[in-house]
């Protein structure tokens, strides 16, 4: 995940929703542009617009570099089945969004500290890099010295063990599994991939 040092928000703004996944998102109760013209019609985007923006959204909401997503698409372009649902099943499976899938974590950026910090495990191997790339069958589970961090408890009751259909959640163990990889419908993401996918065709 790149390091956002601008304001958080101004992407949630910018398309009026809520992508940062915050409950608290200002978003939420104002969910126009920023500025002072802000809250106006929008105008109509051209093609190209609206694909470089269904690509900013999957990047932020994600928090990859333009080089990671490249390298992302690569790999989608090589899978079988569809390219654009390879790539959201590609992002969807980094060590990092399952840790916040399985609800170990409030947000994604949150989460994506724990790995790094050295709190989560991946088959009882300490894994610090959020970037992994979780296999169906991986278990994956907070360190047993981190299992009572106010974080990880937090969340979990926030979250109230619900979690996607193609995870399995121990939430007294701290122990969650990938069943099976993702399928398009069941990706919580706002974006149309197909616009991605045609951006970088051009």
């Amino acid at each position: 995940m790149s390091r956002n040092t601008g304001p958080k928000h101004r992407m949630c703004r910018r398309v009026g929703q809520p992508l940062c996944g915050s409950p608290k998102c200002p978003a939420l109760k104002r969910p126009y542009p920023p500025g002072m013209h802000g809250n106006r019609p929008r105008k109509r985007s051209s093609e190209y617009g609206r694909q470089i923006l269904e690509k900013q959204k999957l990047k932020f909401i994600y928090g990859v570099q333009e080089r990671q997503l490249r390298r992302y698409l690569d790999q989608a372009r090589k899978s079988s089945g569809r390219t654009g649902e390879r790539l959201l099943q590609i992002l969807e499976c980094r060590l990092d969004n399952i840790v916040y899938r399985l609800g170990f974590a409030p947000t994604l950026p949150s989460a994506r500290q724990l790995v790094t910090h050295g709190h989560i495990e991946v088959n009882g191997s300490k894994v610090d890099v959020p970037s992994k790339i979780v296999e169906v069958g991986d278990i994956v589970s907070v360190r047993e010295k981190s299992k009572n961090l106010d974080l990880v408890q937090q969340a979990l009751a926030a979250r109230a063990g619900s979690v996607p259909s193609y995870l399995s959640l121990d939430a007294e163990a701290r122990r969650g599994e990938l069943l099976r990889l993702p399928a398009k419908e069941e990706i919580p993401v706002p974006v149309d991939d197909n616009l991605i996918i045609e951006f970088y065709a051009r």
